[in-house]
């Protein structure tokens, strides 16, 4: 796949590339979304609701083949927001942000990648958010697919706190949190609908 110089934009005092993938990357991820992660079975849902099918999309993002893809589809969606840190609530969020930071090392563009636990830890530096220090950075909190937004918003929430300015949320596939991240102020992209999913 080749990238094409589309703008550069000023970050830090430096200018740094932005690129666009071409237009086969965005197909061929979302065909392999739908090969490989759209499962169909009897499946009982966190909700305790029952669905007869269900998007697994570690089955993509922990794919050696797919994963590159995977970062650099969601960094292309989301570079003109100048962040230089990504990650979320582990562990959806987990592979999404070390696929991008990856994609942006690739670029010679690099961001560096944080985890946001659920709860602080009882030993050791006992840290709530691990990785680089995120204080005082321009950060972008993602998650793989997000429902209600409550697992990327949790994230946003400790993010804040932690002294990190978050400019947005983004997910691979929004199954419907768009209008509560939204009604949060915060900006939200996702690479994929649910409804581009054939399910």
């Amino acid at each position: 796949m080749g990238y094409r110089r589309r703008r550069t934009t000023k970050r830090g005092g430096q200018h740094r590339p932005v690129r666009s993938s071409t237009v086969s990357d965005r197909a061929e991820l979302l065909e392999a979304i739908k090969t490989d992660a759209v499962v169909h079975g009897d499946f009982v849902l966190s909700s305790g609701q029952r669905a007869d099918w269900y998007v697994d999309l570690r089955r993509v993002l922990l794919n050696g083949r797919l994963a590159p893809l995977a970062g650099r589809v969601m960094l292309d969606l989301t570079w003109d927001l100048g962040f230089d840190a990504v990650g979320g609530l582990t562990m959806g969020a987990d592979p999404v942000a070390t696929a991008m930071m990856h994609a942006a090392a690739s670029r010679g563009t690099p961001v560096d990648a944080f985890v946001v636990r659920k709860k602080e830890k009882d030993h050791g530096m006992q840290r709530r958010i691990e990785g680089p220090d995120v204080a005082g950075r321009r950060v972008l909190a993602v998650e793989d697919a997000s429902t209600t937004g409550a697992s990327p918003l949790t994230a946003v929430d400790a993010l804040r706190e932690a002294g990190a300015e978050v400019v947005g949320v983004a997910v691979l596939v929004n199954r419907g949190a768009r209008d509560s991240v939204v009604a949060r102020g915060l900006e939200f992209r996702t690479a994929y609908e649910l409804s581009e999913l054939g399910v």
